[in-house]
Parts: structure tokens; sequence; C-alpha cells
């Protein structure tokens, strides 16, 4: 896959999905949680099985549980959440891989959207490519039990009143999202006509 694309003539860097960062973040601190040791670097599969790495920061690794950070790359699409830090923290379970939106991440406050009322805001690819990277880890490490993972956003609560949320009823942060994992840029102009149509 190109890193750009080209839209009205003009060159455009393709940037990733919330949901690619909190998957990486997830799969780093799985890594390093089963493995005990720190990860440069983290590679994770997308919807369509084309591989991406990552550079995680602000790791954190203990004998309970493994957490990092992966920073937003919106490429050349004028994202809100360009440049945040999605985090994701990982401890052990019995069984199962559990989900959970912590610090930043929305809440879902009303019926008829992709996730169930009172769920965080982890749309259902995320969720699908964290449980499928996540496996994939396990089985790599041999490891049987379960995990439970948290995604944060520090600062989302305020990015998110720059977002649709409120208006979808979506509270308390942004939502982890995407459906290819990659973000195709708009250009400005193509981003204020779609603002136009939704106000």
């Amino acid at each position: 896959m190109s890193e750009f694309t080209v839209k009205g003539g003009k060159a455009l860097r393709r940037g990733y999905t919330t949901g690619s960062c909190a998957t990486a973040a997830a799969a780093a601190a799985a890594e390093m949680l089963l493995s005990g040791q720190g990860v440069q670097r983290v590679s994770i599969t997308l919807p369509d099985g084309t591989w991406m790495t990552f550079v995680p920061e602000d790791i954190e690794l203990d004998a309970e549980s493994a957490s990092c950070a992966i920073v937003k790359d919106a490429g050349d699409d004028p994202d809100v959440t360009d440049g945040m830090k999605i985090f994701a923290r990982c401890h052990r379970t019995a069984e199962g891989i559990v989900l959970a939106g912590g610090e930043g991440v929305g809440t879902v406050t009303a019926d008829g959207l992709s996730v169930p009322k009172g769920e965080a805001a982890i749309n259902p690819t995320p969720r699908r490519m964290i449980s499928e990277n996540l496996k994939r880890i396990c089985a790599a490490h041999g490891y049987t039990s379960g995990l439970r993972v948290e995604i944060s956003a520090p600062g989302g609560d305020k990015i998110a009143l720059r977002t649709f949320n409120p208006r979808l009823g979506i509270e308390g942060g942004i939502s982890i999202l995407g459906t290819t994992g990659i973000v195709e840029p708009m250009s400005k102009q193509a981003l204020i006509d779609t603002n136009k149509l939704l106000i």
C-alpha cells in the first residue's frame, strides 16, 4: 500500500486510525506482559491482512501489567485526534479477551449506534482487530488464559467536544474508530463541505 494518495491533483499522505493505534498499543502491551520484556516496535495486521508497524512510547512494565502508548498520526487529514496518545494497559485474566474503555474514551449513551448503550465507544472493527491480534500473540507465547485490555486517550474528553460525539450520544471522550485501519486524507475544503451537510 502506498503511503500517499492523490486528491485534487495533490499527493496527500495517508495516516492510521485510532482503531489501529489502540490495536498496536494493545498488541505491544500484551507482548510485553507475556514476554516480560519491553518492545521497541510492534506489528499488527489490518482488516485486509496488511501488516503495519508502530513504535510504542511511555512503556510501563511490571509483574502485574504492561502499558504503552501509540501516537496518532492522521497523515494529511485534518483530524482533531492527530498527535494524541492512545494507551493500552494489559492484565492477565482467567479466560477470554476483555476490552474496556478508560480515561478519554467515550461511553455510548444512546440506542441505535454500532456499539450497545453503556459500553465504551470502541467500534466493531477496532474491537475485532484488537481481539485477533491479541489472540495471535497469545498463541505465539503458548498462553491459554485470558487478557483484559483497557484503552485510554488522555485529553479525549476535551477533544471529543470538537467532534460529533456529543450529538451522536457518545459522552466523556473520543471514539476508537476505523473500518480499514487507514486514514484516507480529505482536503480541507472537503471537510468543510462535509461539516456543512452535518450541521
